[in-house]
């Protein structure tokens, strides 16, 4: 019998045809099935996604954490890439999601199936992720393509810390891209050195023509977005990672080498991705105020 994430892969990779309003351009979203090669990012943390989507492995000998699965039909890949690395995907114990979109979470049903774990996730993701992404209160509903439903998901509130053996990963409330977008932090370790390593979830503020980040029926989101900024940036953050892999990611990447600094450490990463954030905030709400004056 074929494990469920082929049959995922067969049934669903005709019908994503896109899972994210940024993948209008196919070349740029054939970066999201592109193979990538699994790499250490630093101590326990692992790089086993494709080339255009993370998902992350933290590994422990009493099991791993595994963040996000992205598209459908890249399960077998995350698969293949967390054996390359060594480790058994059945050791794999709990699995996380940053937000409820199909580039993202699409091969999270397939991933538990395979692996045997549980999925945890933030309220209103795991509402989302059981309707397979059909979210009404998602800003991209009707346009962000659905995927495989989850059940059975274990609510994390904003705050909390989830164990596996040795791990403690904590939960960030990020919402903004999605109402229940996450970020997840921990500490990895190399020989005497402990590092904070980041995994902020998407920060762009995506929607249909539609939709209206300022309109008062609504305010929490907005209010959240600015809670999410700056709360970012304060966080203790040595290593940035996010679910669309920045610009120069995979260039640092490469020069990742025993015995020398780690190109991927910066830790003003994630006060410069709030900033980033604020730009895209102050571009939105321009934008909903140009357009409420052109509508009157």
């Amino acid at each position: 019998m074929k494990p469920l994430s082929a049959l995922c892969a067969m049934v669903l990779a005709c019908a994503m045809a896109h899972a994210d309003t940024t993948a209008a351009d196919s070349d740029f979203r054939a970066t999201w099935t592109q193979p990538q090669k699994p790499f250490q990012i630093y101590g326990n943390t692992y790089y086993v996604g494709s080339h255009g989507l993370s998902a992350i492995l933290i590994t422990s000998p009493k099991g791993h954490v595994l963040i996000d699965g992205t598209l459908p039909e890249n399960a077998a890949m995350i698969e293949s890439n967390i054996r390359a690395l060594g480790f058994r995907v059945q050791d794999i114990k709990l699995i996380l999601n940053s937000h409820a979109h199909g580039d993202h979470a699409g091969a999270i049903a397939a991933l538990a199936h395979d692996s045997g774990a549980p999925v945890a996730a933030s309220a209103k993701s795991a509402k989302a992720m059981e309707l397979g992404g059909d979210d009404p209160d998602d800003p991209q509903h009707g346009m962000a393509p659905f995927y495989p439903k989850i059940s059975k998901i274990r609510i994390v509130a904003n705050g909390e810390t989830v164990r596996i053996g040795s791990l403690a990963l904590h939960m960030h409330a990020m919402p903004g891209h999605t109402p229940g977008s996450t970020g997840w932090t921990w500490r990895s370790c190399e020989e005497n050195r402990c590092l904070s390593i980041v995994y902020a979830d998407s920060i762009s503020l995506l929607s249909t023509d539609d939709y209206r980040y300022t309109d008062p029926a609504h305010p929490e989101l907005l209010a959240g977005y600015r809670h999410t900024l700056a709360m970012l940036a304060v966080l203790p953050c040595d290593i940035l990672l996010t679910p669309h892999p920045r610009d120069g990611f995979f260039e640092k990447a490469a020069g990742i080498a025993p015995g020398k600094s780690n190109p991927l450490i910066d830790t003003q990463a994630c006060k410069a991705y709030a900033d980033e954030g604020q730009q895209n905030l102050e571009q939105r709400v321009q934008k909903e105020a140009g357009t409420q004056k052109a509508t009157h």
